[in-house]
């Protein structure tokens, strides 16, 4: 029997959830949820973003599915997806961009896997006003930091069979800080001469990927431009709402959608589950459950191919439910 944590999260984080939560059920997969909650919508009924219940779930379970979560703006809090982050040293970002049949998109080839520095970079927040017209920011990186999302890149090529690592970087201007990553990357890179290592600076990442995307297998870069590289990438495929999400530390996993709550359309069923289903898949594949992965990625192809429940964002007019219930359909058939 697994233990999970779920994370509802705000806007529609409570619909897309129940949305994974019914599909991995209809796997049979033996899970017992540990529901607990964090952000705006806590914030304002206890006045803590997240409650120490969330804290010790986590801690005692080592995994969780989380929703979107809302930062209340205004209140002085940072995103609670970075405070996470830092706390359990979830340093390896992982954002699988694929093309799933059906979805209509520029590029029918697109397999790429975005491995993003999690804890460092820009996103410490370490900042400072020096006077009323300047401030500063510090980027911080380290060589532990950078060695370790390396490896977790190339171990991930080596695994699944790809041929090729590509390191995005802007070290020919930033000589210090994404100088010693793209060394440190070299470095790891020698322990594994079975995989090609490409070097791509960021600008010019940005527009190889929406040129040709086929190009790129496994991706490794810092936090500030693997945020960037992962919504552009998710727009070569269809958008957010079908992307993704894991954050991987040493014994602590946390899975997620990269999208936003949207709370413009929470609560009317209307929110594409997919890319929280697909966290779960990714959860589902970390926990070892292969078969159970798969037999839900195929569902949601097939249902995605049919045409016939795809929500709006997608093109369609099908409901946050109609579309969950077509894909569970598909799971108990290929359970028979």
């Amino acid at each position: 029997m697994y233990k999970i944590t779920l994370i509802p999260g705000d806007g529609i984080g409570p619909e897309v959830v129940e949305s994974a939560r019914k599909v991995v059920e209809a796997t049979g997969l033996p899970v017992e949820w540990d529901v607990v909650n964090a952000g705006e919508t806590v914030y304002k009924e206890t006045g803590v973003l997240v409650p120490d219940a969330v804290f010790e779930s986590i801690e005692r379970n080592k995994i969780a599915l989380k929703g979107p979560i809302t930062t209340p703006i205004g209140t002085g809090f940072r995103s609670i997806n970075v405070q996470l982050r830092k706390k359990y040293d979830l340093y390896s970002n992982v954002r699988e961009v694929k093309n799933i049949p059906g979805i209509k998109t520029p590029f029918d080839n697109v397999d790429m896997v975005i491995f993003r520095e999690n804890t460092e970079g820009l996103y410490i927040g370490i900042e400072e006003q020096i006077d009323e017209d300047t401030a500063h920011s510090i980027k911080r990186i380290t060589r532990k930091g950078s060695v370790r999302i390396a490896k977790a890149a190339f171990d991930y090529a080596v695994k699944h069979g790809k041929k090729k690592v590509t390191v995005a970087h802007k070290a020919n201007i930033l000589k210090l800080s994404d100088g010693l990553f793209l060394n440190c990357v070299r470095e790891v890179a020698k322990d594994y001469p079975q995989v090609e290592l490409k070097e791509v600076i960021i600008d010019n990442m940005c527009m190889q990927m929406v040129i040709n995307p086929s190009q790129f297998d496994v991706i490794v870069t810092t936090n500030l431009y693997g945020d960037i590289l992962s919504d552009l990438a998710a727009g070569l495929v269809g958008g957010l709402g079908i992307v993704p999400g894991s954050n991987i530390g040493e014994d602590i996993a946390i899975f997620e959608a990269v999208h936003g709550s949207a709370p413009d359309i929470a609560g009317k069923n209307l929110a594409n589950p997919t890319a929280v289903i697909l966290s779960a898949v990714s959860m589902l594949n970390h926990l070892g459950e292969k078969k159970r992965a798969k037999m839900i990625i195929d569902s949601i192809c097939e249902v995605m191919e049919e045409g016939k429940n795809m929500t709006k964002d997608l093109g369609g007019n099908a409901t946050t439910t109609q579309i969950t219930d077509a894909i569970i359909e598909k799971i108990l058939n290929k359970k028979g």
